[in-house]
C-alpha cells in the first residue's frame, strides 16, 4: 500500500474514534444531566401544633442536602389527614411518603399501600443502631416501615401524693397486685377517708389511685403481662377467651368496683380522658413518653418507672412506633427519593437530636436516645432511662389490618364488663365471637 493511502487510512480511523469518543461523552453528559434533573415527591403528615414548623425546618434542611429532590407537603389535623390518606390510596393519587400512626403501619401493609422497605433497610441501615425496627416487621421478616420517633408506656407517679399517704415510690419490683394495694392508700373520697378506711364510698372519690384509659394506656398491659391478650402470633386468630384474660380482668374490674382504679363513667365527668393525672385527680398511670409534655405543663411533681410484673413475673410495655411509608404505588424515582428522606430522619444525628428536643417521643436512634440530649433534658428531670429499659419487654398491640375495626368490637364489650353491666365471662366470650368474625371477614375471604 502506498503511504498516502495509509495516511488516508489511519485519518479515517481517527475520525471514526474520535466521533466514537465524543457520542460516548455526549451520552455520559447527558446521563450527568438526567441525574441532576429534578424529582419532586409529596410528603404527608398529620399536624401536632408546633412539630410543624419543625417539620419544615427539617424539610429545607433536607432539600439543601438533596438540591435534586423537591418536596410538597401534605398535612392536616389527625382524622382528617387519615381519612383524606384512604380516599387518596384508594384514588391512587396518596403522598409519596407519609407519616403513619403506628397502629395503622399494618392496615397499610397487608392492603398493599406500603412498599416494602426490606432491601433499603438492608442496604443503608444498621439495624442494631435503632429503636423500633422489628415492630413494622410481618411475621415473614418484611419491614413496611421506619420509624418516625417511637411511645412506649411506662408508669407515672405522683410523688407528692405518695409523699402525703407516707407509701414508698413504686419501682421495678412492683407487681400489678402491689400496684393495687398501694392505689387504695391513695384513694381519697370526698369526706377524705381512704379506700382503706372503714366508711369509705367508692361512689364519691375525689382523688383516684390510678387512672385507667382504653388499650395503650389501659387494658392491654394488663392483659399481657397476666399472659393474655387479643390475638395469636400471627394476628389473625382471636385468644380473647381464655383463663390469663379472665384473670387480669378480674384485677381490672376489681380495682374499679373498689373506687382505686377509674372505669369509664368516672372519665366522663373530666375534660378528656387523659385528664385524671395531669391535673393531679389521680396519682398514678399508664403513660406512653408523650405523657410527659402535659404533666410537665401543668407542672405536678411526678416520675416515672417501669410497669408492674405479672402473677408470673411477665412484664409488657405497650408500644407504637409511628411511621414513615413509603408509598407502593409510587415510582421508582420517587419511591427512591421517597427513601432518601426515611434515610435522611434516621440517619443524621442532628435531625434525629432537632426532633428530639420537641420532647414528643423517643428517639429512633439509640445514640441519640441514650445521650443527655434526651434522657436530662428540661426543667424536670425525670426517669427516662426507664422508657428505654422498657424496651426489652416492649410489643405492639396486636395491629394488625383490621385492627380499629377489631378494637371496636372489644372495647364495647369489655366496657360492660368495667360498668358492671355484664359478668367478665360474657363479656369475654362475647369480644371473642365479635372480633373472630371481624379477623374472618378479613383474613378468609
Amino acid at each position: 500500500m502506498k503511504y498516502s493511502q495509509k495516511f488516508g487510512l489511519l485519518l479515517l480511523l481517527s475520525l471514526i474514534l474520535a466521533f466514537s469518543m465524543a457520542g460516548c461523552s455526549n451520552e455520559s453528559d447527558a446521563d450527568s444531566e438526567n441525574s441532576d434533573e429534578q424529582v419532586e415527591i409529596k410528603l404527608g403528615y398529620y399536624s401536632s401544633g408546633s412539630a410543624d414548623e419543625k417539620m419544615e425546618e427539617l424539610i429545607d434542611q433536607f432539600e439543601e442536602k438533596h438540591p435534586n429532590i423537591k418536596v410538597t407537603t401534605q398535612n392536616a389535623p389527625y382524622s382528617q389527614f387519615f381519612q383524606k390518606l384512604d380516599t387518596q390510596i384508594a384514588g391512587n393519587n396518596a403522598p409519596d411518603v407519609w407519616l403513619s400512626d403506628g397502629v395503622l403501619v399494618s392496615k397499610y401493609a397487608e392492603r398493599g399501600a406500603a412498599k416494602d422497605v426490606t432491601g433499603w433497610i438492608e442496604r443503608d441501615l444498621n439495624k442494631d443502631e435503632y429503636y423500633g425496627l422489628d415492630f413494622n416487621k410481618d411475621a415473614s421478616g418484611k419491614y413496611f416501615a421506619v420509624p418516625q420517633g417511637i411511645q412506649i408506656g411506662a408508669l407515672f407517679y405522683n410523688k407528692d401524693m405518695f409523699d402525703e399517704a407516707g407509701v414508698d415510690y413504686p419501682d421495678d419490683t412492683w407487681t400489678w397486685d402491689q400496684l393495687q394495694e398501694t392505689a387504695a392508700q391513695l384513694t381519697i373520697d370526698a369526706n377524705g377517708k381512704r379506700a382503706t378506711d372503714d366508711g369509705f364510698n367508692s361512689e364519691a372519690v375525689n382523688q383516684y389511685g390510678m387512672t385507667f384509659f382504653n388499650i395503650t394506656e389501659g387494658w392491654m398491659p394488663v392483659l399481657k403481662s397476666f399472659g393474655g391478650g387479643v390475638l395469636d402470633e400471627e394476628l389473625k386468630n382471636s385468644v380473647i377467651d381464655s383463663e390469663e384474660n379472665k384473670k387480669a380482668m378480674e384485677w381490672i374490674v376489681d380495682g374499679m368496683q373498689k373506687g382505686v382504679l377509674t372505669d369509664p363513667s368516672d372519665l366522663q365527668s373530666f375534660q378528656s380522658p387523659m385528664s385524671p393525672f395531669p391535673s393531679g385527680t389521680a396519682a398514678m398511670r399508664i403513660g406512653i413518653y408523650a405523657r410527659v409534655l402535659a404533666a410537665n405543663e401543668t407542672g405536678i411533681n411526678y416520675d416515672v418507672t417501669v410497669l408492674p410484673k405479672g402473677p408470673d413475673g411477665k412484664r409488657f410495655a405497650p408500644v407504637i412506633a409511628n411511621s414513615w411509608i413509603v408509598n407502593n404505588n409510587s415510582s421508582d424515582e420517587k419511591a427512591e427519593a421517597a427513601w432518601e428522606w426515611v434515610k435522611f430522619w434516621v440517619t443524621e444525628d442532628e435531625v434525629q437530636k432537632e426532633w428530639a428536643e420537641l420532647g414528643e417521643a423517643v428517639p429512633v436512634k439509640k445514640s441519640v436516645a441514650n445521650s443527655d440530649l434526651f434522657l436530662n433534658s428540661g426543667d424536670n428531670t425525670i426517669n427516662k432511662q426507664a422508657f428505654l429499659d422498657s424496651f426489652e419487654f416492649a410489643g405492639t398491640l396486636d395491629t394488625n389490618a383490621v385492627w380499629s375495626e377489631w378494637l371496636q368490637k372489644f372495647n364495647d364489650n369489655i366496657n360492660r364488663a368495667f360498668l358492671n353491666e355484664t359478668s367478665i365471662e360474657e363479656a369475654l366470650q362475647q369480644a371473642d365471637k365479635e372480633v373472630k368474625k371481624v379477623l374472618d371477614d378479613f383474613y378468609k375471604e
